[in-house]
Formats: C-alpha cells, sequence, structure tokens
C-alpha cells in the first residue's frame, strides 16, 4: 500500500479507537453512578455508538481492534475487556472512572468488567479464553482472581494504536529474512508448487519440508513463495529454539503474532544435531503445533511428523541456469568467455547467492586496478568460496609439484594427463553429449593408484590439482575407519558432502586399511567392512569431483571392486635411469653442491621418496659442516635411512664414492 492510504489508515484506526473508548465509557457510566434509568446517559452510549460506526465506515481497512478480534476469536465481552485494559492508557478520562471504583489502581478488574459492561461471562477469565490463552491480558497478583488488576499485553496496545512490530520475547531468536536474489527457473517452479498447495487446499497444508544441502537457496525460495501469499518470513536455528515450558510460551507467542500480522517461520536444521534428542524434540514440537506457514530446512527427510507436509528437494541451479547467472553479474569488460564459464560451472556447483557475491567482488576487484587475468582470479575465488570444512577427517595439501618433477614412465604419465581431460571436459561429455541422461551411475571419476611406498602416487595426485588448480585434500583411511558398526560411513558421508560443490581432489591415502578380499571374511565386522568399501566406491563414483585410492598393495582390492574404477595407475619401482633423474631434481637450484655424480648415486636401490629424504638430511649434515652438499654427506644421509628402512646398505650401491 502506499504512504498515503497507510497514514489515512492510521489516523483513521487511532480515531476509531477513540471513538470505541468514548463507547465503552458511555456504558460504564450508568452502572458506576448509579443511574441504570438515566436517558442523558442511554443518548450518550447511542451517540458514541453511530460515531463509532461512521469512522468504522471510513477505514481503507479493517482496524486492528476488529482484526484482532476476529483472527483470534474474542467474544463481544472479551473484546469490551481489551478496550477497557487498553483505555486506562490511552484515555485520562476513562483511568479516572476506574480509580474510582477500585480506590486502589487505575487497572481495572474482572469485577469491574462484569459489574459495568454487558454481554459478561465468567469464562471469559478462564486459562483457555483467548484473553488469556494468547497472552493478551495480564492478571497481576491479587488475592481473589475477580479482584485482581488485568494489565494488557504492552507488544497488543502497540498493535491496536496501530504500530505494529515483533515482539521482543520472539526477536531474540528471530531474524528477518532478507534476501534480494532472483530465483531461477528451476527453483521458481519450487517456489510455484509451495503457493498452488497453500491456495488449493484452503491454507490446511502449513508445513513445507525443504531437502537440500544449501540454505540460501532454500531462503530465496521459502521468501519468495510467502511474499507471494503476504506472508514476511523470519528464520530460527533448529539449535537455538528453547525447551520445556519456554517453547511452549515460544510456540503460543509465535502463533499468535503470525495470526495478527502474517508472519512465516523458517526452521534451519542444517547447522543443528538433530541426532540429540533435546533439539529434535523441539524442532518436532514447533513443527507440529505451529499455526502458520512454516518451511524447515533439512538434509534429509527424516522427520517424523504427524501433520500433513509437502516434501521439496532443493537443488543448486542447473549447469545451464548458473551459467546464466555468471553472465547476468559478471561485467562484460572482464572478458569472461564462455569457455571460461563453462569451465567454472562444469568444476563449481555454487547457489545463487554465492555465485552473485563472487561475481561482485570480481566486479569490484576489477574497478579497483586489479583485473582478473584470464579467469584465474575468479576461479581461485571460487574454490575459497566452496573450500570443503572437513576438520579432522582430512588435511588439506598445498600442492607444489608439477609434471616436470614426477619420474614415472611415459605411459603411467600419460594415463594422469588422460585423468586430467576427464576431469576437465566431463561438462562436454556428460550433459552436451547425453551420457548423465544414460545413466546416473559410474559418472564419478574414481581413480587407483598403486605402488612401494614413495614411488610417486601423492607427488602424482599434487601434479593433478595443479594442473586442475584445485584444492588437494589428503583423507588418511586409517583414521576414519571407525570400529563401530555405522561411523565409517557417516566419517566419508560428511567428507563427501562437504567437498561436492567444490569438485575438490580427495586423496583416500592407505586404502589397505579399508579393503580386503570378499572371499576373506571370517565375521561380522569382515562382512561389514565390505559395506564400508560398497559405499566408498558408491560415493567415488557419483563424486562430482576426482577421487583418488592409494594403496602399496594392489593384491587386496577384489576384482569386482576394481571393476568399478574408472582408472587404475601403477607407480612402479624407479629403474636406474629414473632414480638418476629423481637425483637432478631432488635438491633446490639455491642448494649449494659439489663434485656429485649422479650415476653413482642412482645405484642406491631406493624410491623417489626416500630419496628425497637423503637429499634433505644430506643438506642439513653439509649446512651443519658450513660446506657445500657432497658425496660424503649423501653418503652419511644414506646410511640414516637405510637404517630407518631396516636395510643394508650393500656394497654395490656405495662403492666408489
Amino acid at each position: 500500500m502506499s504512504t498515503q492510504i497507510y497514514a489515512d489508515w492510521t489516523e483513521a484506526n487511532q480515531r476509531y479507537l477513540a471513538a470505541l473508548l468514548s463507547e465503552i465509557k458511555a456504558e460504564m457510566k450508568p452502572h458506576m453512578q448509579q443511574q441504570q434509568e438515566n436517558d442523558g446517559l442511554y443518548n450518550e452510549w447511542v451517540a458514541a455508538k453511530k460515531f463509532t460506526l461512521d469512522i468504522r465506515a471510513s477505514l481503507p481497512s479493517p482496524a486492528a481492534i476488529d482484526e484482532l478480534c476476529r483472527v483470534l476469536n474474542l467474544s463481544i465481552f472479551e473484546r469490551k475487556i481489551i478496550l477497557l485494559c487498553a483505555g486506562v492508557e490511552l484515555d485520562e478520562e476513562l483511568s479516572q472512572m476506574v480509580f474510582a471504583f477500585t480506590q486502589t489502581s487505575v487497572l481495572p478488574t474482572f469485577r469491574l468488567a462484569l459489574h459495568t459492561l454487558t454481554d459478561a461471562h465468567w469464562s471469559a477469565l478462564s486459562p483457555v479464553s483467548p484473553l488469556r490463552y494468547w497472552r493478551l491480558i495480564e492478571l497481576t497478583s491479587g488475592e481473589l482472581m475477580a479482584g485482581s488488576p488485568l494489565k494488557i499485553d504492552e507488544q497488543v496496545l502497540h498493535y491496536l494504536t496501530g504500530v505494529n512490530y515483533m515482539d521482543e520475547r520472539l526477536t531474540e531468536l528471530l531474524e528477518s529474512v532478507e534476501n534480494d536474489d532472483e530465483l531461477v527457473p528451476s527453483q521458481q517452479t519450487l517456489a510455484n508448487q509451495v503457493t498452488d498447495a497453500w491456495s488449493q487446499t484452503n491454507n490446511l497444508v502449513r508445513l513445507i519440508q525443504l531437502v537440500g544441502a544449501d540454505n540460501s537457496d532454500k531462503r530465496a525460495i521459502a521468501k519468495t513463495a510467502a511474499a507471494k501469499v503476504g506472508y514476511q518470513l523470519y528464520t530460527v536455528n533448529a539449535g537455538y529454539l528453547p525447551s520445556g515450558k519456554n517453547l511452549s510460551e515460544f510456540i503460543r507467542l509465535w502463533n499468535r503474532e503470525s495470526a495478527l500480522n502474517n508472519f512465516a517461520l523458517f526452521i534451519d536444521c542444517l547447522e543443528s544435531d538433530l541426532t540429540d534428542k533435546s533439539t529434535l524434540q523441539s524442532v518436532t514440537n514447533v513443527a507440529e503445533n505451529i499455526n502458520g506457514l512454516t518451511f524447515i530446512s533439512t538434509t534429509n527427510t527424516s522427520l517424523d511428523l504427524k501433520r500433513e507436509q509437502v516434501v521439496l528437494n532443493v537443488n543448486k541451479p542447473t549447469i545451464k541456469e548458473q551459467l546464466m547467472l555468471w553472465q547476468m553479474y559478471l561485467k562484460p569488460e572482464l572478458k569472461y568467455t564462455g569457455q571460461d564459464l563453462n569451465r567454472l560451472v562444469s568444476q563449481f556447483n555454487m547457489s545463487t547467492k554465492t555465485i552473485r557475491m563472487t561475481a561482485l567482488e570480481a566486479n569490484h576487484q576489477s574497478q579497483n586496478g586489479n583485473p582478473t587475468k584470464n579467469g584465474k582470479s575468479i576461479w581461485s575465488m571460487c574454490c575459497a568460496e566452496t573450500r570443503p570444512q572437513l576438520n579432522e577427517l582430512a588435511e588439506r595439501v598445498i600442492p607444489v609439484a608439477r609434471w616436470d618433477d614426477l619420474v614415472i614412465p611415459q605411459q603411467q604419465k600419460e594415463i594422469l594427463k588422460e585423468i586430467a581431460i576427464h576431469v576437465q571436459h566431463r561438462i562436454t561429455v556428460y550433459d552436451d553429449w547425453g551420457f548423465a541422461a544414460k545413466s546416473a551411475r559410474g559418472l564419478g571419476i574414481s581413480v587407483l593408484f598403486y605402488g612401494e611406498s614413495g614411488t610417486g602416487k601423492t607427488m602424482a595426485s599434487e601434479v593433478l590439482a595443479n594442473e586442475l588448480q584445485l584444492d588437494l585434500y589428503r583423507i588418511d583411511l586409517s583414521q576414519v575407519v571407525n570400529k563401530y558398526i555405522g561411523e565409517t560411513e557417516k566419517n566419508l558421508k560428511k567428507i563427501f558432502d562437504a567437498a561436492e560443490d567444490g569438485g575438490s581432489i580427495l586423496l583416500f591415502d592407505e586404502a589397505d586399511a579399508l579393503f580386503g578380499r570378499r572371499s576373506e571374511v571370517k565375521d561380522s565386522h569382515d562382512r561389514y567392512g565390505n559395506i564400508e568399501v560398497s559405499y566408498l566406491l558408491q560415493r567415488m563414483e557419483s563424486y562430482r569431483g576426482l577421487a583418488i585410492l592409494t594403496t602399496n598393495m594392489k593384491g587386496a582390492l577384489d576384482n569386482a571392486f576394481l571393476r568399478r574404477l574408472r582408472f587404475v595407475v601403477q607407480f612402479p619401482f624407479p629403474d636406474t635411469a629414473q632414480r638418476s633423474e629423481i637425483w637432478k631434481r631432488a635438491f633446490p637450484k639455491q642448494t649449494p653442491t659439489k663434485d656429485l655424480d649422479m650415476e653413482k648415486l642412482a645405484r642406491l636401490n631406493v624410491a623417489g621418496g626416500n630419496i628425497k629424504n637423503i637429499a634433505m638430511n644430506a643438506s642439513f649434515i653439509a649446512a651443519n659442516d658450513g660446506q657445500p652438499v657432497q658425496m660424503a654427506h649423501i653418503s652419511r644421509a644414506a646410511r640414516s635411512e637405510y637404517t630407518k628402512l631396516e636395510k643394508m646398505l650393500s656394497s654395490s650401491e656405495i662403492n666408489y664414492w
């Protein structure tokens, strides 16, 4: 409504309220003055009544008192009590009349209302009556119930005068949802489903469960749907909901505010532990007892509720919609090509809000003389925005190795490059060329690296991370695997769910902790171990990023499991020529060296990881001696490394040094 209409309503509403108070005073005077047949007082009441009706007819929309009585179903007598309690706050004459009756207080009593007002009934004071159930009035202390002073609720008093706001007892828990993002078509369809369900069932279906991992898109859908049916949306964190009597009071106050002001509630369960009985009970109680339009945001549909609800799965915008959002928000002067955008939406699954904020940041950097170069800056921003929070379950590895650092047979290098190609072009093959439509299974890029320790498996993962410009997370499966049934899957689920949006490279190190031959099932724990393996492979197959398993013992893997992996790469023990190449790369350019014989060093029969250790230890020895790294320093470091490996340093390896 316009400002002028609102101002007219406010003025008319206050005039109407003042007229109603005059009517109340005219009705009370004969009883208080013991002049029940006084024609003059009766005529005063008739005139006040007529004046009230005239003002009511001029109101552009219903007055606050009329809406209060209609929505909360107050009787005529209960309406008069509300006016009486409001009147002593707003009208000096009425407060003096009340004081003259009570002789002790300007607050009216129920006895006064029974004595002076028509249509009286005792049930108006019962705890289940609208006056007390909705906390419209409060009985202050008194020996007798009928003699207890009645005080109007402050928020209700302001509501009657046209000053509308959220009850402060609720504002401590609630937050208004402000979301200016326009819905993409797929999400607008969901918002329409909410409003259709609301209108087609005459507002009987009031509970909407929104299932998905991202809250920003769900809030936008809920806000759009609520606004379309005339509701303002507020959100509450499920973990902040009170319990016990406080929860009952919260539900009662919210139902009152929602009914009077058309408020809708969004219960955010994403960051709350619904396995906690207290939290789950609070959420369930609210969901089952809230009267107005209510949305519940969950990651699954595990809430067992006794009332009818609509369950909608909310996904991120589709790839085409994300592409459209980037094109809409990025400034043309950034010269971000269609190929660049295709790479972004292929790798990062982002909400409307995240795309908008990232694009605005890129635009801001461009305005401040820091333009993006070939999209690398925006790519880095997307990595940061979608970076998973894996805490103790994974370690983020900063990749430094590149193709030149990796010394493995050419055939293995070609396979690694093929893996990178699969990651880079999956949107073309899966979506544009239709492979995703044929089958949803096996679209994840799952890889096995096998070989002895130190042969380059982790380095190869770093090389891929650098090539693809993606975050790399190392997950030690020996830490993820839990002896308690079901806990391993929970840990794996946390990892994949957290990394899904950014498609980070997940490196599951030491897969031997989980894999075993299916034929070697000795008890229920072994059988359940196979279930854990199947779950891991299932998530790897559906994961939108690259997932890598490493093992020292390929023979420990069942062939049926191997068939479910996209790539299997062997990292052989390096031969003499490869060890020579590894030694050439072992020392940084800044390291001073003298008279190093790579041919002799290559005779040390150790893998690349051990060569790296020997080179570093030799550097420390040389630094302590104040000399450049020489063969003697490497000899001492090699003996130490062999002792750690419980190997004998043969004369053929060290001879002629």
